[in-house]
């Protein structure tokens, strides 16, 4: 099957998932009101699914949109187990954004945030956002082997007396011995919602999401609490 799949083939699955999308503004996630989303398969980008608008709250209504068998997620399969859409959002005062590659997996609703920066602080180009295939399903580098158990033999590497939950978390964009990749400043809630959804599909049962949820959460406040990759 290939990656990307026009309507027909989508619709003859009987097989749908629901999206809705949140539209505010950059400064101070203000709801934008009476925006104009379009939607279409990223296959297909000339052909329009959908024509919404959001209501006073920056949101959309909830729409149906054609996806794969669920099967396709709950086992490891070659087929793709989603469906592939790009959404458009354009709002008076606003950059226009164009978001590639928003994922609807079959019986789950699907809520894609969308952030629109007024044009007095943008460079009046459509941003264009590429969501990158699912960690499950697409072809990445391995991870980077380290020792289970880390070294503790050099002052300062413990430097908070307990485990907290942090506001935010810094997230090094590129190789952690890549001193020129940029640091981002992530709220941490958002952090670990953007990682369960890379790397977990939401078809799976609440027990295996539970228990995913965790190990993510667990794995990233070690990674606070003793700053490891600064301090290797």
């Amino acid at each position: 099957m290939p990656k990307n799949i026009f309507h027909s083939a989508q619709a003859d699955t009987g097989y749908s998932g629901k999206l809705q999308i949140n539209v505010t503004s950059t400064l101070g996630l203000i709801p934008i009101p009476d925006a104009t989303v379009t939607i279409s398969y990223t296959g297909v980008p000339d052909v329009t699914v959908e024509k919404l608008n959001t209501d006073s709250s920056g949101q959309t209504q909830e729409i149906d949109l054609p996806a794969p068998p669920v099967e396709y997620s709950l086992e490891p399969v070659e087929q793709q187990p989603y469906s592939e859409y790009n959404i458009q959002v354009e709002a008076p005062g606003y950059e226009p954004l164009l978001v590639s590659g928003t994922e609807i997996l079959a019986d789950v609703t699907a809520v894609q945030p969308i952030s629109l920066t007024p044009l007095e602080e943008a460079d009046r180009q459509e941003e264009v956002i590429v969501i990158p295939d699912h960690t499950l399903f697409g072809e990445y580098p391995p991870k980077i082997p380290e020792d289970e158990i880390k070294p503790m033999d050099e002052s300062g590497e413990i430097v908070l007396s307990r485990v907290v939950i942090p506001e935010y978390v810094v997230v090094h964009d590129g190789d952690p011995n890549d001193s020129s990749a940029p640091n981002y400043y992530v709220r941490y809630r958002d952090y670990i919602k953007n990682v369960v959804s890379s790397e977990i599909y939401a078809t799976w049962p609440d027990s295996a999401i539970y228990a995913n949820t965790l190990v993510i959460m667990s794995f990233t406040l070690n990674r606070v609490y003793t700053e490891w990759y600064r301090n290797q």
